[in-house]
């Protein structure tokens, strides 16, 4: 049963839900900013994936039927996802939540433009949080709501409207969603600095203890870990001399601004033999491939 008002939270969301075309393909969009202050002056900014954004000239259709061609802002291809910019003030922006207070069981809907069907709804509930296999180690809002070619793009939301994440595609038969708190970072243009690896979590024991390891399945020529001499199949478990906890701490350091330069430490082939390396990183351009 959907809880009391969910109706009008749903038109809500349906009004700050855009349909973006210009190429080949069409998708949706999310109203994240608007306002006609001195930061956007009169502008409008609009989070979608990538892979929609760079279809074709962007186009932004709004649900009273305007339409604006769309200036990229940024793009953060790993995480596929894109801001838009389009002159235009005042519109309905909807909140992003924190996903990391998102658990399985909770219900959510998503809003899109699948097929054509402007401003369709599913709902559904979260399965899981977490990595797939083949997809890299980032996290996934794996849910069970309906995506069709259109919604990409488009808003994930509680039951509240507030937006944890951004439609991209189906694995199976669930929609997966990237976590809104990584558009909270591409919105405050806190990028990640370069370190040039593919890194792949696996569990290790060191000294009879269980601990996390992010294993270097490739590293990029002439990039920081390169130059630091870090190689495939080396297994990084620590940052600064603390242990790695998950992922997300390790992206952590390498947005804080502070930290040019990291002490790493890794092993490779003894796994009771932990080396540190000071790698010197590079800033990484948000609209870059």
């Amino acid at each position: 049963m959907f809880p009391l008002g969910f109706g009008e939270v749903a038109e809500r969301l349906r009004r700050s839900t855009v349909h973006i075309g210009g190429g080949r393909g069409h998708g949706s969009g999310i109203i994240v900013k608007s306002g006609a202050n001195s930061a956007l002056k009169s502008q409008a900014v609009i989070v979608t994936n990538a892979h929609v954004a760079v279809a074709g000239q962007p186009s932004v259709t709004l649900w009273d039927g305007r339409s604006f061609q769309a200036r990229i802002e940024a793009l953060d291809r790993r995480r596929d996802l894109a801001l838009l910019r389009i002159p235009a003030s005042d519109l309905p922006a909807a909140a992003l939540g924190d996903s990391n207070r998102l658990r399985p069981g909770e219900l959510v809907i998503a809003i899109g433009n699948p097929l054509g069907f402007m401003g369709a709804l599913t709902a559904g509930v979260v399965h899981a949080i977490g990595s797939l296999p083949g997809l890299g180690p980032r996290k996934w809002i794996q849910a069970g709501v309906r995506l069709a070619p259109g919604n990409s793009g488009g808003p994930l939301a509680d039951a509240s409207g507030t937006v944890v994440g951004v439609n991209t595609m189906v694995a199976g038969r669930l929609g997966l969603a990237v976590p809104s708190n990584e558009v909270a970072r591409l919105l405050s243009g806190n990028q990640p600095q370069l370190l040039g690896v593919t890194l792949q979590p696996v569990p290790l024991s060191i000294e009879g203890r269980e601990r996390l390891g992010l294993h270097i399945v490739e590293v990029l020529p002439d990039s920081p870990a390169s130059r630091a001499s870090l190689l495939p199949g080396d297994i990084l478990v620590g940052i600064g001399g603390h242990p790695l906890g998950s992922l997300d701490d390790f992206e952590d350091a390498l947005r804080a601004p502070s930290e040019s330069v990291l002490r790493l430490q890794f092993v490779r082939a003894d796994v009771n033999k932990i080396r540190t390396v000071a790698v010197r990183l590079s800033m990484s351009n948000p609209v870059a491939a």
